[in-house]
């Protein structure tokens, strides 16, 4: 059976597997103790897309030596960002694995070298658990919670040609019995603005008529004719122009009449602008949460971890 890095069977991993979390670097500790022994330096996955191994890195407990950890012997606690390899006990057991080597084929004799480390031929074989899930549908979900007290499985004469990871389930399959993630969920109100039209001025303009009055000076002219009695009325010798027939004068009147014309002049000028007026707008609704409800029985002890995030 064929056996692939994880990101070479699917890319897309970092964002399918629990819930975004990155798994590889995450610090790897013997048994279920506080003796450091490395880091996740990658996973194997099958054909089918089941996570089967872990390639640890164990640095400098054992000279920077890569080791093969199956998923069901390992317990992953993301809130200390810990890898548990519960079926890695001890450095005399780490020392008696197979070194693995970037880009080897990982065959069945390499495998069977591997898995004999961790068999214990003096119980019973586990009753068959939950598979892991295929990385292409749920991401690598079932890692997430790998049984934290793997039991051992009995050494049988397995045949390479119909060997599957279904008869050895403590190494590869999945136990939610002993690691299970309980989430409270509570609603929030998430608020968010949309722009709408509220309405819509229309400016504008008309003509109007009227009649407006004004008044121009204007001069006009008149013939005044003013008729006296001389006080000499002798006269020794007849004019020239005496009893000469009709006589006629003429004089030219003129008056002022108003010329009326209009002329077009700016009588107001008119800026329209628009202002943003900012106001506060309270809005409430019912939201929901769910607290955690816990029953003991007997002498059960529940000691709570909260997470530096928690308030």
């Amino acid at each position: 059976m064929l056996l692939y890095k994880v990101e070479d069977f699917n890319p897309n991993y970092r964002t399918e597997a629990f819930d975004g979390r990155e798994f590889k670097g995450l610090d790897v500790y013997a048994g279920n103790n506080d003796e450091k022994i490395g880091k996740i330096d990658n996973g194997l996955v099958d054909e089918t897309g089941r996570f089967r191994y872990f390639v640890v890195d164990t640095g400098s407990w054992i000279f920077g030596k890569k080791v093969l950890v199956p998923v069901g012997l390992c317990r992953i606690d993301f809130r200390s960002n810990r890898v548990y390899a519960t079926g890695l006990q001890n450095k005399k057991q780490a020392e008696r694995l197979p070194r693995y080597e970037d880009g080897m084929s990982v065959d069945y004799d390499y495998e069977e070298e591997v898995r004999n480390i961790y068999r214990t031929p003096t119980v019973e074989a586990t009753p068959p658990v939950e598979a892991s899930l295929p990385v292409e549908s749920t991401g690598i979900a079932g890692v997430a919670t790998p049984v934290s007290r793997p039991q051992p499985v009995v050494k049988e004469d397995y045949d390479r040609q119909a060997y599957t990871y279904e008869k050895e389930p403590a190494m590869y399959n999945i136990n939610e019995q002993d690691h299970q993630d309980f989430k409270l969920y509570e609603e929030r109100l998430v608020t968010s603005k949309s722009r709408r039209k509220a309405g819509e001025v229309t400016v504008g303009k008309h003509v109007e008529t009227q009649t407006v009055k004004t008044t121009v000076p204007v001069e006009k002219e008149r013939v005044i004719i003013e008729r006296t009695t001389p006080t000499e009325t002798r006269i020794s010798d007849t004019p020239r122009d005496a009893f000469q027939g009709e006589q006629a004068m003429r004089m030219e009147v003129y008056e002022e009449t108003p010329d009326i014309r209009k002329e077009t002049v700016v009588r107001e000028e008119i800026n329209i602008r628009k202002e943003v007026a900012r106001d506060t707008v309270e809005v409430k609704d019912t939201v929901r949460r769910e607290e955690l409800d816990l029953d003991t029985e007997g002498s059960s002890k529940i000691n709570e971890l909260h997470s530096p995030d928690d308030h």
